[in-house]
């Protein structure tokens, strides 16, 4: 198996990428491009879906801000739109034509709005979790939210009244939140652990928030809902049971993004390709192989 590495010139610096793949491809199937979540949580958390790159080339790259990319201190770049062009600049420095574009989270979103902005040529998009509605996804969060025991809920709220978010009691509180609809996985996979380790949260805070039902930063009023049916590409939607991005979530989008397929993964949340590898990989195979 071929794989390769290195970094890549974009607006504001350089990011750097991976791919994983077969020497050769006689049988005319596509890459796959995926994009992490966030914004600024790095590629590590998607390592499972190497396990693609069995039959295709399969590439990563962390976006600028994050991992083993450039960190640069300018809050100016850290916007929906430069994003944007950065996945067009990665998508023409590697020299990829028709691809396959697989969206987590953020990356789904990113993935969306590429789509809608640029009409890029693509053979499929596979949206993971990725809300079309940040207004909506706070609306399903809080819901998912008072469940958690109310002195849990009590803590939560008052740091983030104060603004103390960093503290640790507000970091202990959060985790019942991830731990149900995040990642359901004990102990965490080691790629998540390091993405929360090498994550920009410069990016996070600017564009998301303290967490990821409190957004408060540039993406709170980001919503495409309205134009999913400019959508055209064959889409795949899938998330995980208990994901925070709901599954009445996705059903919205299934129903405006025509010809779209929908698919929940029982015994998961957010990282269902993480905590269900074998369903999903089936799932995502087979939608790739019909759509290459």
């Amino acid at each position: 198996m071929k794989q390769d590495e290195g970094y890549i010139d974009v607006e504001g610096g350089r990011v750097w990428y991976r791919s994983v793949g077969p020497e050769s491809d006689s049988e005319g199937r596509s890459p796959l491009l995926c994009l992490h979540g966030g914004p600024g949580f790095t590629h590590y958390y998607l390592e499972p879906l190497e396990a693609l790159a069995g039959r295709r080339q399969v590439i990563f790259y962390d976006q600028l801000g994050c991992g083993r990319s450039d960190r640069p201190d300018d809050p100016s770049l850290w916007t929906v739109d430069r994003f944007v062009e950065e996945l067009a600049q990665v998508r023409a420095a590697l020299g990829l034509g028709r691809l396959h574009l697989f969206g987590s989270s953020w990356g789904g979103m990113l993935a969306m709005q590429y789509t809608l902005d640029r009409r890029p040529d693509l053979r499929s998009l596979i949206l993971c979790g990725s809300p079309a509605s940040m207004i909506r996804w706070v609306s399903d969060c809080d819901e998912l939210l008072a469940a958690q025991p109310p002195e849990v809920l009590a803590v939560i709220r008052e740091h983030e009244a104060a603004g103390l978010t960093a503290c640790p009691e507000y970091q202990a509180a959060i985790l019942g939140f991830y731990r149900q609809h995040v990642c359901r996985m004990s102990p965490w996979p080691a790629g998540f652990e390091r993405s929360f380790a090498e994550a920009g949260y410069d990016v996070y805070n600017t564009m998301n928030g303290p967490s990821e039902f409190t957004v408060t930063g540039t993406l709170k009023t980001w919503d495409i809902m309205d134009r999913l049916g400019e959508i055209s590409v064959p889409a795949l939607l899938v998330g995980g049971r208990y994901d925070e991005c709901t599954p009445g979530h996705l059903e919205e989008m299934h129903r405006r993004i025509a010809g779209s397929q929908l698919a929940t993964i029982e015994e998961a949340s957010h990282l269902c390709f993480a905590e269900q590898p074998e369903i999903f990989n089936t799932l995502i195979n087979k939608f790739l192989a019909d759509n290459d």
